[in-house]
C-alpha cells in the first residue's frame, strides 16, 4: 500500500487478518456470520445466519454456558465481552479454539441482548502457562474448577472469622494470585476492616472508619454493591484521585474490589490487589466473582455461628453456677458438657447452696428436651430450688415445692401441647459428720467410691419425676460418706452417651471410678475428668455400647468427697440399704447390692452363701413382722484375709428360735442356714426390735457354701 492509496475495507483487512466477524440478537435467536467467521465454526466459507440452536451445535457445551454468563457481566460493567470458544464437529471433536471479542449491548423495551464482535483463531499454549497473561486454555479452565471447588469445601469448613479470614489468605487462584487481601464490613456509615492478609499491622489503618461517602473504591462498592476493577495505576489514579495517595506507596499494579452480598444485602467488600498488571477477563472477573460470593456466604455462616456461641455461653455462665465457696472438710468438682447437637444449653444443670443451718445442699436435674424451652425452663427451676433451699426446707419439702413449681408453670401457660417434666436428685451434706440426707425425683440413683476403689451404685428412695403430680411425695435416704470415699451424681447423658443403656453405661462408668488413680491434690478434679473423657472423649468410641442409636446428651456430673483422715484406720468397706413392708421387690436389689460390695472377694461360694442368707434374713423380717428391714453389711481387714459381717435390723419384738421343720415343710429352716454357711453368727436385742447377724472370713477357694445366684430358696426361716 503506498502514501496516498486510500484504506482497504474493513473486510479485507479483517479477512487479510483471518478474523470474522459475527451479529448476535437473541431477540429473533439469530446470529449472522461473514464467510470468514463461518469457516472458524467449521461452515462453508460463506457469509449465512443460523439460529441459536445451529450456533450452539458448534460450540463446545461449557463454552456456550460461559457466553451466556459473561454477556450480561460485560453489559454491567460496559466492557468487552471477551470469551475462549471450542468449535465442535459433527463426531464432537475440537477443530480449533477461536476468540471472541464483542461489545454487547441490552434493549430495555425488547428486553433482548445485541452483540457484535469477531472471531479469530488462537493456538492453544502449552498446559500450566500463567493464564493472567496468555490464553485461557481449557487446562486453565480446569484448574478454575478444581480450585473453587476446593476453595469452597475450605469456606464451607471454616467456623469462625479468623479462620475464614485464614483460608482466604491462603487461597491460590490459578495463574493469577493476588498478594494483598483485604476484607472491609460496614458499621453505620462507617468502612471497617474486618480481616486483611499481606499486609503488616497498622498499614491498613488509614482506611480503617473511613466514611462510606468517601471517594474510595471499597467504599463505593458497598454503597452501590457493584465490582470495581482497577487494571492499572493510572487507572486508579484517574478514577479515585482523593484517596490515590493512600494506595500508592503499597507498590500494587492492579486492584479489584468485590461486593460481599447475602440474601441480596451487602454486608461488605472483598479487596484482591496484584503486584503485576491484571486485565481482568471475563474469566478472571468469574473466578473473582465466584471467590467473593463464597466468602460473603462463609463470612455471614461463621458470624452467626459466633454470636450463637457468645449468646449459648453466656446463657450457660449465667444458668450454671460457680462452686462457690468451699465445704469445710469436703472437696466438690463439677463439669457441664453440652453434647446434644447445635444448642449448647440444654436442660441439664448442676448446683451448690449453702444452706442456713451451716450444712450444703448439692443439686444435680435434668429437665426433659434439648431446646431454648429445656433451657429457660432450666433456668426457672434451678433458681425455684435454691429459693426453697435457702428458706431451710428438708430434701422432701424442696423436692415437693420445686415438682408443684415446676407443674404450675408447664400446665398453665400457653403450649399445653408441650408438657415437659424434670428428674433431680437432691443431698443435704453435713460436712461435720459426713451425713448426707437424699431425695431423688426419678433420677439416676447416686454413686460410691469407696476408700479401697470399690464402687457401689446406692440405692436411694424416690418419687416422681418433677412437674408429674403437684402433689407428689419424695421420701429420702440417709447414710454416712465416710472418709476417702467419693460420691457422684450425674445425669443420664454421662451414663447412656455412645449407645449404652442404663445397665452397660454403668459398668463403663464403674471401670473408670475403679481404674483411676489421680495425683493426690487434685484428685477430685482429675477424676471428673477421666469421666467425661471416658464417655466424650477420644477414647470414648472404643466403648460404644450395644444400641444402635448413638445420638448424644448433655452431661452434667458432680462429685462429692471426704478427704482421708491421717490417723491410720482399718480399711472399711460399707454399705446400707433399708426394705420396707411395700418393698419386697427390693429383695432382688439387696442381694445384688451384696454382690457388687464383694466383687472381689476370694471365694465364690462364700459370696453365693452370703447372698443366701441376706435373702434369707430380709425376707424373714418382711413375712413374720409388721416392721421394715435395715440391711448394713461391712467388710474390714486386707484383702485375702478380710471379715464380712452383715447385720439386719428390725423392730419386732420376737426373737428368732430354732424350728425343727418336717421334710415337706416351706419354712423354719432359717436359723438352720445361717449355722451351716455362716462363720460366726447371733441375734442381738435392742431397746426396741432386735439384730441378727453373721459374718464369713474370706479364704481361697472357700467351700461348703451353695451355688448359684442366692435368688433361690429364700424362706421364712429364721422365726
Amino acid at each position: 500500500m503506498r502514501i496516498g492509496e486510500p484504506f482497504p475495507s474493513v473486510g479485507d483487512v479483517l479477512a487479510a487478518l483471518a478474523t470474522g466477524l459475527w451479529h448476535w440478537d437473541t431477540a429473533a435467536g439469530l446470529v449472522t456470520v461473514d464467510a470468514e467467521a463461518a469457516r472458524l465454526l467449521g461452515l462453508p466459507a460463506e457469509a449465512t445466519t443460523l439460529t441459536e440452536a445451529q450456533t450452539r451445535a458448534r460450540l463446545h457445551p461449557e463454552d456456550w454456558n460461559e457466553i451466556t454468563g459473561v454477556v450480561p457481566l460485560a453489559v454491567d460493567e460496559g466492557t468487552l465481552a471477551e470469551v475462549r470458544i471450542r468449535i465442535m464437529d459433527e463426531q464432537g471433536n475440537i477443530l480449533r479454539v477461536v476468540r471472541s471479542r464483542s461489545k454487547p449491548s441490552f434493549d430495555a423495551e425488547r428486553r433482548a441482548y445485541e452483540l457484535i464482535g469477531t472471531l479469530q483463531e488462537v493456538t492453544e499454549p502449552t498446559p500450566g502457562t500463567a493464564a493472567a497473561r496468555s490464553a485461557v486454555t481449557g487446562d486453565w479452565r480446569r484448574s478454575r474448577e478444581a480450585f473453587l471447588l476446593d476453595a469452597g469445601r475450605a469456606l464451607a469448613e471454616a467456623r469462625s472469622t479468623a479462620e475464614v479470614l485464614r483460608v482466604a489468605g491462603g487461597l491460590s487462584m490459578p495463574g493469577f494470585s493476588p498478594d494483598g487481601l483485604v476484607v472491609f464490613g460496614a458499621e453505620g456509615d462507617r468502612l471497617t476492616i474486618i480481616g486483611q492478609h499481606g499486609h503488616q499491622p497498622g498499614d491498613m489503618d488509614p482506611f480503617s472508619h473511613m466514611a462510606l461517602t468517601t471517594d474510595y473504591p471499597a467504599a463505593q462498592v458497598v454503597r452501590t454493591g457493584r465490582a470495581v476493577y482497577l487494571s492499572s495505576p493510572e487507572e486508579y489514579k484517574e478514577r479515585y484521585p482523593a484517596t490515590w495517595p493512600l494506595a500508592q506507596p503499597f507498590g500494587r499494579r492492579s486492584w479489584a474490589f468485590l461486593p460481599l452480598t447475602v440474601a441480596g444485602r451487602t454486608m461488605g467488600a472483598w479487596m484482591a490487589a496484584f503486584a503485576y498488571p491484571v486485565a481482568f477477563t471475563p474469566d478472571e472477573r468469574a473466578v473473582l466473582t465466584t471467590v467473593a460470593r463464597m466468602l460473603a456466604q462463609a463470612l455471614s455462616r461463621a458470624g452467626a455461628e459466633e454470636s450463637e456461641r457468645e449468646l449459648t455461653e453466656g446463657l450457660q455462665r449465667s444458668m450454671l453456677p460457680s462452686l462457690g465457696p468451699e465445704i469445710p472438710g469436703m472437696q466438690v468438682a463439677a463439669r457441664y458438657i453440652p453434647t446434644g447437637g447445635g444448642l449448647q444449653v440444654g436442660g441439664d444443670w448442676y448446683d451448690l447452696i449453702p444452706l442456713p443451718s451451716g450444712r450444703s445442699a448439692l443439686v444435680v436435674g435434668d429437665v426433659q428436651g434439648h431446646d431454648v424451652r429445656a433451657a429457660g425452663l432450666m433456668g426457672q427451676l434451678r433458681i425455684a430450688l435454691r429459693a426453697y433451699a435457702s428458706e431451710g426446707h428438708r430434701p422432701d419439702a424442696v423436692l415437693s415445692r420445686a415438682s408443684r413449681f415446676l407443674h404450675g408453670i408447664t400446665h398453665d401457660d400457653d403450649q399445653p401441647a408441650d408438657l415437659r417434666f424434670a428428674t433431680c436428685v437432691y443431698v443435704e451434706a453435713d460436712p461435720a459428720t459426713g451425713t448426707l440426707e437424699i431425695a431423688r425425683a426419678g433420677h439416676p440413683h447416686p454413686a460410691i467410691r469407696m476408700a479401697d476403689g470399690t464402687v457401689m451404685m446406692r440405692p436411694t428412695a424416690g418419687g416422681l419425676p418433677l412437674g408429674i403430680d403437684p402433689d407428689a411425695d419424695y421420701p429420702t435416704t440417709r447414710f454416712t460418706l465416710e472418709p476417702g470415699e467419693t460420691l457422684l451424681l450425674c445425669t443420664d447423658g454421662l451414663i447412656e452417651t455412645g449407645g449404652h443403656d442404663m445397665e452397660s453405661g454403668w459398668r463403663r462408668l464403674r471401670a473408670i471410678l475403679e481404674e483411676h488413680r489421680g495425683p493426690a491434690g487434685p484428685e477430685l478434679e482429675s477424676l471428673a475428668d477421666a469421666l467425661v473423657q471416658g464417655v466424650h472423649g477420644p477414647y470414648s468410641h472404643h466403648t460404644t455400647g450395644p444400641l444402635t442409636d448413638r445420638r448424644e446428651d448433655d452431661i452434667a456430673l458432680l462429685l462429692l468427697s471426704r478427704p482421708r483422715e491421717e490417723t491410720a484406720r482399718p480399711t472399711v468397706r460399707r454399705t446400707l440399704l433399708s426394705v420396707a413392708q411395700d418393698e419386697p421387690d427390693r429383695i432382688a436389689e439387696a442381694r445384688r447390692h451384696l454382690r457388687e460390695l464383694l466383687h472381689d472377694w476370694a471365694g465364690a461360694d462364700q459370696v453365693d452363701s452370703a447372698v443366701l442368707l441376706v435373702s434369707e434374713m430380709v425376707t424373714n423380717v418382711l413375712v413374720h413382722t409388721d416392721t421394715d428391714a435395715l440391711l448394713l453389711a461391712e467388710v474390714t481387714g486386707e484383702t485375702a484375709a478380710r471379715r464380712l459381717r452383715v447385720q439386719v435390723t428390725d423392730a419386732g419384738d420376737d426373737l428368732p428360735h430354732r424350728r425343727r421343720p418336717g421334710e415337706l415343710a416351706s419354712s423354719g429352716r432359717g436359723l438352720m442356714l445361717i449355722e451351716l454357711l455362716a462363720d460366726a453368727w447371733g441375734v442381738d436385742p435392742r431397746g426396741e426390735g432386735k439384730s441378727i447377724w453373721f459374718e464369713l472370713y474370706e479364704s481361697e477357694g472357700a467351700s461348703g457354701g451353695v451355688s448359684g445366684d442366692g435368688s433361690e430358696g429364700a424362706s421364712e426361716g429364721v422365726a
